[in-house]
């Protein structure tokens, strides 16, 4: 008669006994008391309020470059902002970076002209146009009609203005996605004016809590739906960093899945 398998800590304790034996001639890793890996397993780094690798929130990009976790080319200067990937990134693309950064210095430029144009479109003041008097002769009602036309004219080419710059800002931000997610998996660190504003971690980085890239939705709920976890306007959920005003841990997430994790304070500007 077969025997059910024991359960709980005293089972782990035999079944590893066993191993370790096993370990004795085939060199396998043993079992740890409450059956995770054991001390040949990796042990997954962590994103904590003070960083990661010796990057701090804040910190300025030359204290950064200085320390040596980064790549010194920058891989995006989207928006104002100057962006790096980790030092010895097996999937840094020197051509594709060169290409996108080309496309988005072209978007920016656009949106800044664009956005200039609708600004002064916003603060002109529009020259009313007058009512035509009743009984108002063939010439002033020919007149009037002139004016009428430019009136509506001018108003068509407003609107076209604004609806370009609209459609600009739209443009950058689909570059930006673009951006944030070809360097999901392997890490990014952005400065802006005031220092380091986003340090997304690579992969296979944990917050102290576990939760990191592969973690599900319920489990990132779990961890932190009591600490105020929250979906952002950017579609991201964001928790508020314990000790650190105006930062927050940032979890992309696809579906059902945390894809990416990063320390972000989301109103520190660019530039």
């Amino acid at each position: 008669m077969t025997r059910p398998l024991p359960t709980g800590t005293r089972a782990v304790r035999t079944a590893c006994a066993g191993l370790a034996a096993l370990a004795m001639t085939t060199g396998a890793a043993a079992c740890s008391s409450n059956g995770g890996s054991g001390p040949s397993a990796a042990k997954a780094e962590v994103l904590t309020e003070n960083g990661y690798r010796g990057l701090a929130p804040g910190m300025s990009k030359d204290a950064a470059l200085a320390g040596g976790a980064l790549e010194t080319a920058a891989i995006s200067l989207l928006g104002g902002c100057t962006d790096f990937t980790f030092a010895g990134s097996a999937t840094a693309r020197p051509s594709q970076d060169a290409s996108r950064m080309a496309a988005e210095a072209a978007a920016d430029a656009k949106l800044k002209e664009l956005d200039a144009k609708a600004d002064q479109v916003a603060d002109a003041t529009p020259t009313p146009l007058p009512s035509l008097r009743p009984n108002a002769s063939a010439a002033e009602s020919l007149e009037f009609a002139r004016r009428a036309a430019e009136s509506a004219q001018q108003a068509a080419a407003d609107t076209r203005i604004i609806a370009e710059a609209a459609q600009a800002q739209a443009d950058v931000m689909k570059l930006r996605e673009d951006r944030d997610k070809a360097f999901l998996a392997q890490g990014r660190v952005s400065f802006g004016a005031a220092g380091l504003r986003e340090l997304a971690v690579p992969a296979a980085v944990r917050t102290a809590a576990g939760i990191g890239a592969g973690s599900t939705l319920a489990e990132l709920k779990q961890a932190y739906d009591s600490h105020g976890l929250a979906l952002a306007a950017n579609g991201r959920y964001r928790v508020p960093v314990d000790g650190k005003p105006g930062w927050a841990y940032e979890f992309t997430v696809d579906g059902e899945q945390v894809s990416g994790l990063a320390l972000t304070d989301p109103d520190m500007k660019c530039a």
